[in-house]
């Protein structure tokens, strides 16, 4: 079921007049916060859809939002450094992918540290497990936007365009499956408390 399905069509339009205020009055500052900090223009422009989805969906879903121009500053910078890790991730890969252990998962690699010790690499590849298991109990449609999204860092404008399903919905599965996996995980890190790990 669609999103838009779940709100009174009043109650969608005065959301749809708000969240085009906020582009109108938002929209070219926070392209250019991001293009300072992105050099490749197409993944500047990914990122800003990708934040001005968020919105909707934020806005959509989740309660309003009071200060809406640092929220979307905040949500542009998360992004940014998530991108900046993905490559670091990938290049260190690329560069240790002759010490990698054949057939070693991705999520585990790109969790694993190369310079920890070895109770963080335990650690580490613990958590690898338990993100796989939690990744295992998402339904498909939500697993397959999480990875898409997070670890091979497609945008949803792509992903959308591809398969022909919306972006709010794709929002919502990638949603669905972040509160799940925070909720898994959360019972990892509590379950390492315990344990004294």
């Amino acid at each position: 079921m669609a999103l838009e399905l779940a709100q009174p069509a009043a109650a969608l339009a005065e959301q749809d007049v708000a969240i085009a205020a906020v582009f109108r009055r938002e929209g070219r500052r926070l392209r250019n916060f991001i293009r300072r900090r992105v050099s490749d223009a197409f993944e500047a422009e990914d990122i800003a859809q990708d934040v001005f989805s968020e919105l909707i969906v934020a806005t959509r879903v989740a309660a309003p939002i009071e200060h809406v121009g640092a929220w979307l500053f905040r949500v542009a910078t998360n992004r940014i450094t998530d991108g900046l890790r993905r490559k670091r991730a990938l290049s260190l890969d690329a560069t240790a992918a002759d010490d990698a252990p054949a057939g070693e998962d991705e999520l585990q690699a790109r969790l694993v540290a190369s310079d920890s010790g070895p109770e963080a690499r335990y650690a580490d590849r613990r958590l690898a497990e338990s993100m796989q298991v939690a990744l295992a109990e998402l339904p498909d449609a939500q697993r397959e936007v999480f990875i898409a999204h997070e670890l091979e860092g497609r945008s949803f404008k792509s992903m959308a365009a591809e398969s022909g399903v919306g972006i709010n919905t794709l929002l919502a599965r990638k949603r669905y499956a972040v509160l799940h996996l925070r909720s898994r995980l959360r019972d990892f890190h509590d379950q390492r408390n315990d344990e004294g790990v």
